[in-house]
């Protein structure tokens, strides 16, 4: 018969062992586990590595996101964050404007976009390009004095809206302006290449034409400077166009239903003298001054300076 102490002793060794057991078999346990995860976690990496090297757009993402996070650590550690807030107060440099070339059309008036539907459909061009033109020839219109509806008449005729067309003169861009003439125009947007930045030629082209209508004192007269002739000699029907043009666009943009295949009626607008002041000479010279009077117009049409066969925007 065992003693009460041996069975107590033999039920301790025999609990000590099982829990020795469960405590090996639990520790086996979870190192299978942790293998398996690892090696789950192995593959996860593997393929998503695979995933990433055959999608080049959010690998450029992801490339970003983690290059600026590291320069935001480095400007914070090395005290740059008032470096940056400094820099964005900063006024940008001296360089090209930023001038948007497109616009949304629901953002246009309703005179605004009455005329650029009619052009998009009249000259088969893009509506968001014409809807900036559009905007920008209402806005620099209003600033200038000079009527939109003329801004994007001068365009039709010139180059039909192509922004990149350019005359055997030189003439570029969609007021086909004179770029090696009027350079001095485009430095405040970067530059002679901002011929072919629509929104930048618009706005030189309209300083263009406001200059030759204040030095025609009128419009025709302003339209032949602008096209290389002079106030007094023919233009080959341009300011006849030009205004044509314009009568169409002020009947779309009053809300008129113009069917845009029309052909406008181009009235004939006839050059306008160059007037000779005569002056007032005494009773007893008119006669031997009546000679050089008459031969005044001819002798001051034959020397004419040729700038004035060359127009501003010629």
């Amino acid at each position: 018969m065992l003693q009460p102490q041996a069975v107590v002793r033999n039920a301790l060794t025999t609990g000590r062992d099982s829990v020795t057991v469960f405590l090996t078999d639990v520790g086996h346990g979870l190192l299978d586990v942790s293998h398996s995860m690892l090696a789950m976690v192995g593959l996860a990496v593997v393929a998503g590595a695979l995933f990433m090297g055959s999608q080049d757009d959010l690998r450029d993402t992801l490339e970003a996101r983690a290059w600026g996070w590291l320069e935001a650590r480095h400007l914070a550690r090395s005290g740059g964050e008032d470096l940056a807030a400094e820099a964005e107060n900063e006024p940008p440099a001296a360089g090209p404007v930023n001038t948007s070339s497109t616009a949304d059309p629901a953002d246009l008036t309703r005179a605004q976009a009455n005329v650029a539907r009619w052009i998009v459909r009249r000259y088969h061009v893009a509506p968001e390009p014409v809807a900036r033109l559009v905007q920008e020839s209402w806005t620099v219109g209003q600033r200038t004095g000079i009527e939109p509806t003329l801004i994007l008449s001068v365009m039709a005729i010139e180059s039909s809206f192509n922004p990149f067309a350019q005359s055997p003169v030189g003439a570029q861009g969609l007021m086909q302006v004179m770029t090696k003439i009027h350079s001095d125009k485009y430095d405040p947007y970067g530059g002679h290449l901002a011929a072919f930045d629509p929104v930048s030629n618009l706005r030189v082209g309209v300083l263009v034409l406001k200059e030759c209508i204040a030095k025609g004192g009128n419009l025709s007269s302003g339209l032949r400077f602008y096209v290389g002739a002079g106030a007094s000699d023919d233009d080959g029907g341009y300011a006849g166009k030009v205004i044509a043009e314009q009568e169409l666009l002020k009947r779309v943009a009053s809300g008129q239903n113009v069917p845009p295949t029309v052909v406008p009626i181009i009235a004939n607008v006839a050059p306008i003298p160059l007037v000779t002041p005569v002056p007032v000479v005494a009773p007893a010279a008119a006669a031997s001054e009546s000679t050089a009077h008459a031969a005044a117009p001819e002798q001051d049409a034959s020397a004419r300076p040729e700038r004035e066969r060359v127009a501003l925007a010629r």
